[in-house]
């Protein structure tokens, strides 16, 4: 299945729960929220309190996207507060294997990240441990950025080691997703896709409604 996950991090936080029933009213599956820690990247953005907040106001998914130094130290807090779905970065992990069990114990869908200069072989050890793949389009850290072309390759590597072991992994794609780029990335095997200032510029709904018709056409 194809899911639009718009990320809030280029919402208007001013008006961020009117922004998310927006976009839950347009009809995207998921919504994307970065967390950042000033360490494993140089921004920080938002905490626990601000997903379990959240939880009160809406039952979309939480695709809750941890970009913080040794992840399985919040893992638990995230999980109470509301996510559905908890992606660490392979890069970030002291053990990777140990955090990614952490998250399945507590009943919460697991996603593994990686960077665009991780090569994707990194994670072949791991796809069976987990229920997502997320491959970076850009440097984690900012929104905005442009996506990055080497990206097309990695997506269509990290789906044919799905496909060749014969997984039901989803591939989700961060960074630099538009209109303009979208046909490229799914082609390429990529069916969860991230958008934020393709998706918050502008008409919201407009855009998630053209977003998801082109998602599951």
């Amino acid at each position: 299945m194809n899911i639009l996950s718009p990320s809030i991090l280029a919402a208007d936080c001013a008006r961020l729960g009117e922004q998310i029933d927006l976009v839950r009213r347009a009809g995207a599956g998921y919504l994307h929220i970065d967390i950042m820690d000033g360490m494993f990247v140089p921004a920080i953005s938002f905490g626990m309190c601000v997903v379990s907040s959240l939880r009160k106001a809406t039952d979309m998914v939480f695709d809750v996207h941890l970009m913080v130094e040794d992840p399985i130290r919040y893992v638990d807090e995230f999980a109470a507060g509301g996510a559905d779905i908890i992606t660490v970065h392979l890069e970030a992990c002291r053990d990777v294997g140990q955090t990614l069990d952490r998250i399945r114990s507590l009943g919460k869908r697991v996603g593994l990240s990686i960077k665009p200069a991780t090569p994707v072989s990194e994670a072949a050890p791991y796809l069976d441990r987990i229920d997502m793949l997320l491959v970076m389009t850009v440097e984690p850290g900012f929104g905005g950025q442009k996506y990055i072309r080497a990206s097309t390759g990695r997506i269509r590597e990290a789906r044919r080691l799905i496909e060749d072991r014969g997984l039901d992994v989803d591939v989700e794609v961060d960074g630099g997703i538009t209109k303009d780029n979208l046909r490229e990335v799914l082609e390429a095997g990529a069916n969860v896709i991230v958008a934020g200032s393709a998706v918050f510029s502008g008409d919201i709904s407009q855009n998630v409604q053209r977003m998801t018709e082109l998602i599951q056409s």
